[in-house]
């Protein structure tokens, strides 16, 4: 009988040190990942991605079906972006960018509200900073656990980031078409003209694109592109950004 019971707590014993070792190296695989994207925000802090996994991964999807097809991007100095498109952006996308740190909770918790009373995801709560921690490092699938990525990552950015920086690396990452990333390939994508010649009238229809971009590259004469670019042109007059 002892035999026995010293049998299972040996059992017990290698049971638990398993588990302390598997937790162990989770624990080291989740720091070492956060510590990598720690590195790049601080890469990117001072130097310009040449790419985004976003942008990757649709380049991939793409190539599916045509194999020699290439992204439109080219990046642009903050300086060369129109005052009237960064107002149109942060008066579409992120209202409380220039005060929040990173997350937008009281949108998040709107969001959370309105699709629960819709039966379905209608909005996302995600600020400018947390859609450029996604565009950098993560999927576009739906999940907690990516959604949580997002948060820290964000939390990332605005610790080492002006606001200046992170409005410039968005509106150069962001999509605005099929293949098609970045403020001046959607100008010259979608107007003809470079992002600092954008008026008020054209950056706040570029503004209203961004939750659908593809949709609305496909379906540019679209009522509800239309009447978001109204509001947005509303809106935008009593934006100051960084």
């Amino acid at each position: 009988m002892k035999r026995k019971a010293g049998a299972r707590a040996a059992t017990r014993r290698r049971v638990l040190r398993t588990f302390a070792w598997g937790a162990a190296l989770l624990l080291s695989a989740v720091l070492a990942l956060q510590l990598w994207y720690f590195a790049h925000v601080l890469w990117w802090s001072r130097f310009d991605p040449a790419s985004t996994r976003f942008m990757r991964s649709e380049l991939a999807r793409l190539r599916e079906s045509d194999p020699k097809r290439e992204l439109r991007h080219r990046w642009v100095d903050y300086r060369q972006i129109s005052p009237n498109l960064k107002r149109a952006v942060i008066a579409s996308e992120d209202a409380n960018f220039t005060d929040h740190d990173g997350v937008d909770w009281d949108a998040i918790e709107r969001a959370r509200e309105r699709n629960r009373s819709r039966g379905r995801v209608v909005l996302g709560g995600s600020t400018i900073t947390m859609q450029l921690a996604k565009n950098l490092f993560l999927s576009g699938e739906r999940s907690y656990l990516r959604k949580g990525q997002e948060l820290v990552i964000a939390y990332m950015i605005e610790t080492v980031m002006t606001k200046r920086r992170i409005l410039e690396l968005y509106l150069n990452v962001a999509e605005w078409g099929v293949g098609v990333f970045g403020a001046e390939a959607g100008a010259r994508h979608h107007y003809g003209v470079s992002a600092a010649q954008l008026d008020a009238g054209q950056a706040a229809r570029m503004a209203a694109m961004l939750p659908r971009p593809r949709y609305y590259d496909a379906h540019p004469e679209s009522a509800a592109l239309a009447r978001r670019a109204a509001i947005v042109a509303r809106w935008m007059g009593a934006v100051d950004p960084p």
